[in-house]
């Protein structure tokens, strides 16, 4: 998968029915492209189906979660770019103190968010990362 795939997936997660030709305008590609790239994607099993996505408040599945993130030397701008091109971070904060950034993160489910958590703990430049879930809203 390369960044094009990656942000079509973003794409699609926010909203599955999007027309082919949205999604290229989005992608800055051509129809065929997307169509070429969700069948491919579709075949590999990456995309797995298209479905209805519940609002947060609603789903009793889905996953809300703060994460705190160290970064080693001057890794910080590849690893804001790598964080930024995954769906399910929903911001992205600087801060001071111990930790250098702050992910405010949320997922369709505990599957989907053990796989970001893992992902982002493996990128090249985390250190170190702490985090917590979000578990009522008051």
């Amino acid at each position: 998968m390369d960044t094009i795939d990656q942000k079509l997936l973003a794409l699609l997660r926010k909203d599955g029915r999007a027309s082919l030709s949205a999604l290229a305008t989005a992608l800055n590609v051509s129809r065929g492209t997307v169509q070429n790239r969700i069948e491919r994607l579709t075949r590999a099993g990456i995309i797995s189906g298209f479905t209805v996505r519940v609002s947060e408040a609603d789903d009793p599945h889905a996953v809300r979660a703060v994460t705190m993130i160290e970064i080693t030397g001057q890794k910080t701008l590849a690893v804001i770019k790598a964080l930024r091109g995954i769906p399910e971070v929903h911001a992205l904060h600087t801060t001071n103190g111990a930790w250098d950034l702050v992910a405010d993160l949320r997922a369709e489910n505990l599957v989907t968010f053990e796989r970001v958590l893992r992902g982002i703990r493996a990128m090249d430049g985390v250190s170190k990362s702490e985090t917590s879930l979000l578990l009522t809203t008051l």
